[in-house]
């Protein structure tokens, strides 16, 4: 399906929001999202919301099904999103101190023109923190894990440690920005996304370029 094709009101929202989730990917995660939300109806959860262009796609995939979202970010930026840094984008600089991100205003102001708030519920804090205040390692309590945070080393570590012990059984792991290649990008979700195949507890479901989607099989090792 081309752009211009794609009519879903929803991207017509993910078009307009700053971010870097392409519309091709975009496609495959809000896919990712209605299945595991329509098949077990749990929240779906984001590690990684920038000014929330992802966030839209499980945003309405919990619309449909009668959950929500749980969104977690300190929304102070990831590392190459930093002043100076390739990925800056000066409108997400805190008036009150400009050398400091802050993209919460802008995450919000996302949800808001797109009308679906109400079924977003955003976490700001550290991933480690928020995992441990939300229950700790528990697991059942989500259908979807999307890890699209800082992509360093001991970041994605964190995120895939504090998070995806509570996926649910049948419920899907999703990582952004996986590149088998050093030459495409950084390899600290690739590596993730292999520790979680080689776990033997998930079973891969879908390639879309970048993004990967896996099942949770057995409930005793990640």
């Amino acid at each position: 399906m081309s752009e211009a094709e794609d009519t879903t009101d929803i991207f017509d929202h993910v078009r307009r929001a700053r971010g870097f989730m392409p519309l091709d990917e975009g496609r495959a995660l809000h896919g990712a999202a209605v299945e595991a939300a329509r098949t077990l109806g749990l929240p779906l959860l984001e590690i990684g919301s920038y000014c929330g262009r992802s966030t839209l796609l499980l945003a309405d995939a919990a619309r449909a099904a009668g959950t929500v979202a749980v969104t977690v970010d300190h929304h102070r930026g990831s590392e190459e999103q930093q002043p100076g840094e390739e990925y800056h984008d000066p409108a997400t600089a805190d008036p009150a101190d400009p050398g400091r991100m802050d993209t919460l205003p802008l995450f919000r102001r996302t949800l808001a023109e797109a009308g679906v708030e109400e079924y977003v519920v955003a976490v700001v804090g550290g991933s480690a923190r928020a995992a441990s205040a939300l229950g700790g390692g528990g697991g059942g309590r989500y259908g979807l894990v999307f890890i699209d945070g800082g992509h360093s080393e001991a970041q994605a570590v964190e995120d895939y440690e504090s998070w995806v012990p509570q996926l649910a059984v049948d419920g899907l792991l999703v990582i952004h920005d996986v590149f088998p290649d050093p030459a495409d990008g950084g390899q600290a979700p690739y590596r993730i996304w292999r520790r979680a195949v080689e776990s033997g507890a998930f079973a891969e479901v879908s390639v879309c370029r970048s993004l990967r989607v896996l099942r949770r099989t057995v409930s005793d090792r990640v």
